[in-house]
């Protein structure tokens, strides 16, 4: 279920951005808080409410979209902050492209989500179109 990989994943990249900030803190270094950011919030954040939806609407996770969707959330919620680490510790010259590569990924991931929630709420708001104030269809 894409749901469970999601969360599962999202709780654990948690984890090491926590860990990663805990570090910066007692070295009281923080070279490293763009990537401790973006690992939170894309890896963490985004993620975790993907996983959400998809368990709210069950229907938004079948089919090979939303597995697409959900490897390139994966894949780019760890390339992304590992090129924003890379370019902050080694230069910009032989890794930038690393962080590019990994904003690209989580774009797609985000738009293919959007796309996914537009049209399985369109589906949802069709089907409840004259059903009484303050019913709903069941998640």
């Amino acid at each position: 279920m894409i749901s469970t990989l999601l969360l599962r994943t999202s709780v654990i990249l948690l984890l090491v951005g926590l860990v990663l900030g805990i570090v910066m803190g007692i070295r009281q270094d923080f070279v490293l808080a763009p990537a401790h950011a973006h690992l939170n919030l894309v890896g963490f954040v985004v993620m975790f409410t993907a996983g959400l939806y998809y368990r709210l609407v069950p229907a938004a996770g079948e089919g090979a979209l939303a597995k697409v969707q959900a490897t390139l959330l994966v894949v780019g919620a760890i390339i992304f902050p590992l090129g924003i680490a890379a370019v902050l510790t080694f230069g910009p010259a032989r890794f930038e492209m690393l962080a590019v590569g990994g904003a690209l990924i989580v774009l797609a991931a985000v738009t293919l989500f959007a796309w996914i929630v537009f049209r399985t709420t369109a589906v949802r708001a069709a089907v409840s179109v004259g059903r009484p104030a303050g019913l709903s269809l069941p998640i």
